[in-house]
């Protein structure tokens, strides 16, 4: 037996918040009763399931790690008809989700799934799952300020979470600085904001690292699927960590 929202997600009905949202508003049935309560157990292999009086079908789960480039959104669809990231997904037949999200001007590594359960706790800063940055910055960063980075900085929204930070290579020719950043949360154009504080605007944003999942042999655009061995480590790595106490 399962959660109702948890089995949704993984059919691909949409994400697991999402689903939630049907749930309470009476859009989905099981055996024909309207279900509105949250955690209701369901046997998704022989209860009959419907969201709006259309049976879900469970669909293959897809685990895939996409090397986003600049100019993608990281969207499921666009209103402007700039591209987003599920047109990088040639083959690809399930409807999958971004897993947190990139910016429009940031390239690098973003996971996408049909897993909605997984998905969700992934995306959680409560889980602290590394993601680590590479940062062109404008100007010489001296190392007290590359500290603050690490140490957390104040912006509109609050303390940043102490990360890590260290300085790769400063190019006097262009008297920019190459930092390393590694942050377990993730707020809108968090990174890009912490160097401004510091005085040191970004020139160009790349994610690197995503716990232990690297670029590797990907290049700009492509995709692959995880391996069963890194999906279970994944979730593998959720269960060992012990979720933190997040401030509203």
């Amino acid at each position: 037996m399962e959660r109702l929202q948890k089995v949704l997600a993984q059919a691909g009905v949409a994400s697991r918040r999402s689903c939630e949202e049907l749930i309470v508003s009476g859009r989905v049935q099981v055996n024909g009763v309207t279900i509105r309560e949250l955690g209701t157990k369901v046997d998704p292999a022989s209860d009959v399931i419907t969201v709006d009086q259309q049976p879900i079908a469970r669909e293959k789960l897809v685990y895939l790690l996409l090397y986003k480039p600049i100019g993608v959104i990281t969207s499921l669809a666009d209103p402007e008809g700039r591209k987003v990231v599920t047109d990088l997904l040639p083959g690809i037949e399930q409807r999958v989700y971004p897993v947190g999200r990139l910016d429009y001007d940031t390239s690098g590594l973003l996971l996408l799934t049909n897993d909605g359960d997984l998905a969700n706790r992934l995306a959680h800063p409560s889980y602290e799952l590394d993601k680590v940055y590479r940062a062109r910055v404008k100007g010489k960063a001296e190392p007290e300020e590359v500290k603050m980075l690490a140490k957390g900085i104040m912006l509109d929204d609050g303390m940043t979470a102490p990360g890590e930070a260290r300085i790769v290579h400063y190019d006097p020719q262009k008297d920019q600085t190459l930092l390393e950043i590694v942050i377990h949360e993730g707020r809108n154009r968090q990174v890009r904001r912490m160097c401004a504080a510091i005085g040191h605007p970004v020139v160009t944003l790349e994610r690197i690292r995503i716990a232990f999942l690297t670029i590797g042999k990907l290049r700009r655009g492509e995709y692959r699927h995880l391996t069963p061995e890194e999906v279970q480590q994944l979730k593998n790595s959720l269960q060992t960590r012990k979720p933190r106490q997040v401030k509203s």
